[in-house]
């Protein structure tokens, strides 16, 4: 079978491109690890201007209520420019976990709702187990702690450092405030959890993929300028093969991201094993190409001054977000 993407997606995608290009990304990124919010919150805007804020969020918020497939390129093209912040979280994890909850105060509910999708309010969260800690707290408005049978407003204890400079993990402290019903959540939280983490482990393998690939396209291109021994490095075919190896895994693990977002629109009776190979595959052929970008950039590639480096790291932070790899292809197994 061949996944492709329709006219309209591509078009998004590109539309999403020209957005992220212009908006400086790197800048931002380092304005962030510096502890400047500001940028960041002007590309959320930016980002909700062209509707990827609203993607999951339902027509009556003035969301899109988009298919999975959807939230995949988006997701895809946030981890191309390396869109730092918590991404998935809030974008994805949040809204979904609203969708799937009722609260005792609506209201709040409806704010928290038109509040992500105008790009107003950034969330974060943490979900025990696979995502104990809420990322990037500074960056977020709205905090939530997810059990496995609760949900509640947290609050953060303490800031760490992760090997991503621009991606801080904060450690939560439930809220309890029976004056404005902060924990008041009900439905079935069991079922919400899994459709969440579900959605969330499929964006994090676009963001894999989305970085696996400009990783790819940064080495390709310069190796065709980087001279040694009196020849550019791109016409030894130890570097041909080694670039050939990255997309080749780029290349299968694209269908299966593409198959995966199929299967949680369809409810498909193996979307758990389908979502579950798309992030060990994504974050496989991310972190491959990783290290032959490193490899292939020599010296420049190790310092944090080079663009590089930003890709790097938060390739090497994503591929533990929301389940290891040993997780995942235990999922898979026991699905088999």
């Amino acid at each position: 079978m061949r996944f492709a993407l329709d006219s309209s997606r591509v078009d998004f995608a590109s539309s999403l491109d020209s957005m992220l290009r212009d908006a400086d990304v790197p800048k931002v990124s380092r304005a962030l690890a510096a502890g400047d919010v500001a940028p960041i919150r002007t590309l959320w805007k930016s980002l909700s201007d062209t509707g990827i804020t609203g993607l999951l969020i339902g027509a009556e918020f003035d969301g899109s209520d988009a298919e999975p497939l959807d939230m995949v390129v988006a997701l895809e093209r946030m981890g191309k420019w390396a869109v730092p912040g918590p991404v998935v979280e809030s974008l994805v994890a949040v809204p979904s976990l609203l969708r799937c909850v009722d609260t005792h105060n609506p209201e709040r509910r409806r704010t928290w709702l038109h509040g992500l999708c105008s790009g107003q309010l950034i969330a974060t969260l943490a979900f025990d187990p696979a995502m104990p800690f809420a990322i990037d707290p500074a960056v977020a408005d709205l905090v939530l702690s997810v059990s496995a049978d609760a949900v509640s407003t947290a609050s953060i204890v303490s800031v760490h450092d992760s090997i991503d400079p621009t991606r801080k993990v904060g450690e939560v402290g439930v809220v309890h405030d029976t004056a404005e019903d902060a924990t008041g959540f009900t439905g079935d939280i069991r079922a919400a959890r899994a459709a969440t983490e579900l959605l969330a482990t499929l964006g994090i393998a676009s963001q894999l993929l989305g970085a696996g690939q400009a990783m790819l396209d940064s080495s390709a291109e310069y190796v065709t300028s980087r001279r040694q021994f009196g020849r550019v490095i791109g016409s030894f075919q130890a570097v041909k093969h080694q670039l050939a190896d990255v997309m080749i895994g780029l290349e299968l693990a694209r269908p299966l991201l593409y198959n995966a977002a199929l299967s949680v629109a369809a409810d498909s009776p193996t979307l758990q094993r389908d979502v579950s190979a798309a992030k060990i595959a994504c974050g496989d052929a991310a972190y491959r190409s990783s290290r032959v970008a490193l490899q292939v950039h020599g010296a420049i590639g190790y310092t944090s001054e080079y663009d590089l480096s930003l890709w790097i790291t938060k390739v090497r932070a994503l591929q533990s977000a929301w389940g290891t790899a040993a997780v995942h292809r235990q999922r898979v197994l026991e699905a088999l």
